[in-house]
């Protein structure tokens, strides 16, 4: 299935920022962080609108999921709107879904970009056939202090205001896997030389359209295992639910649901802890290689997206390709129009 692609974002245009999975940013300790993020936004020649209930704080967005729904219905059906941006994720997007309309997607196609729980409302546009944006959110990474990281800003601006092709994602020089603090106004990453992406497993070039998320993926009711078939996956999520075992355990139900075999790749984000990637190497040429004799099955591990920083930009249905002879990942082609 190709999907619609968005007309890219103008210096000028009108973006929304929503809360649709944690409604932190209207949080008085946390509006400091908020207006850091529209403003980097502003100076990079963006007018910010906030949704209607996007500020009215965690308590009420919890309770209220059809607010949430209501943000994101706004923000498609608006004219004067050319982007949305998720103020940041949380782990109840779930519960919005049911007051969602597609039509209002289907009809309205504009970029849409967020992580972690917004997988979700990705996955909805998916089935809306719209490509949207695994990728930053306002608060962890647009707003992040100390600075709003070279890397994520140029990925920001290459993906969403260029609509040729996106060519090749190389690694960043720099990383942070430290948590999150929305509420310190003196807080502060600390950044690490980069060691580069890890081809971990298989061989040769291979070609695929991008899909994924994090780890709930496979248990989302409206995804199908065909959805997988010829799809180069992405995949990523926050360490307590990303250990060694239960990357296996993931690996693992991907082979037993008929989706690892219809899969083209892997692409694998940075894990978000300091630790290496090698017993989840192991577990993976176990299950892969050993088990379902998948010896040449490409798996690129360590990419700079998901939950630590700074990341890239992955467009969901856009052909990438893995080249394991000269260890490159590229997208071949535009993320918007």
């Amino acid at each position: 299935m190709k999907l619609i692609k968005p007309l890219k974002l103008n210096k000028g245009d009108s973006v929304a920022t929503i809360s649709p999975c944690w409604g932190a940013a209207g949080e008085r300790g946390v509006v400091w962080k908020y207006n850091i993020g529209k403003s980097r936004l502003e100076k990079i020649g963006l007018k910010v609108i906030s949704a209607p209930n996007s500020m009215r704080g965690e308590e009420y967005l919890q309770k209220n999921p059809s607010a949430r729904a209501e943000d994101i219905l706004w923000a498609f059906e608006n004219k004067n709107i050319k982007g949305i941006i998720a103020n940041v994720g949380g782990n109840d997007s779930h519960k919005v879904l049911p007051y969602l309309n597609m039509k209002s997607i289907v009809c309205n196609p504009k970029i849409f970009i967020g992580y972690s729980d917004v997988m979700n409302f990705h996955l909805y546009c998916y089935k809306a056939e719209l490509s949207t944006f695994y990728g930053h959110n306002l608060l962890p990474i647009i707003a992040e202090t100390p600075y709003f990281h070279p890397y994520s800003a140029y990925w920001f601006k290459k993906v969403l205001f260029n609509n040729e092709v996106i060519g090749e994602i190389h690694s960043a020089e720099t990383f942070s896997c430290d948590e999150n603090n929305y509420f310190d106004v003196n807080y502060r990453k600390t950044y690490f030389t980069e060691t580069g992406y890890l081809f971990v497993h298989g061989k040769g070039i291979v070609q695929g359209r991008l899909f994924g998320g994090h780890t709930g993926l496979i248990t989302c009711d409206f995804i199908s295992p065909e959805d997988f078939f010829n799809k180069i996956l992405f995949i990523e999520d926050i360490a307590e639910f990303f250990t060694p075992e239960l990357f296996g355990d993931f690996i693992s139900r991907l082979a037993e649901n008929g989706i690892l075999h219809r899969l083209k790749g892997m692409l694998i984000g940075k894990l978000c802890a300091y630790r290496s990637f090698d017993e989840y190497k192991t577990v993976l040429n176990k299950i892969i290689s050993d088990k379902y004799g998948l010896d040449d099955f490409p798996v690129v591990a360590n990419m700079n997206f998901g939950h630590t920083s700074p990341v890239c930009i992955l467009p969901y249905g856009a052909m990438a390709e893995i080249d394991c002879e000269n260890k490159r990942v590229s997208v071949l082609e535009a993320g918007v129009i």
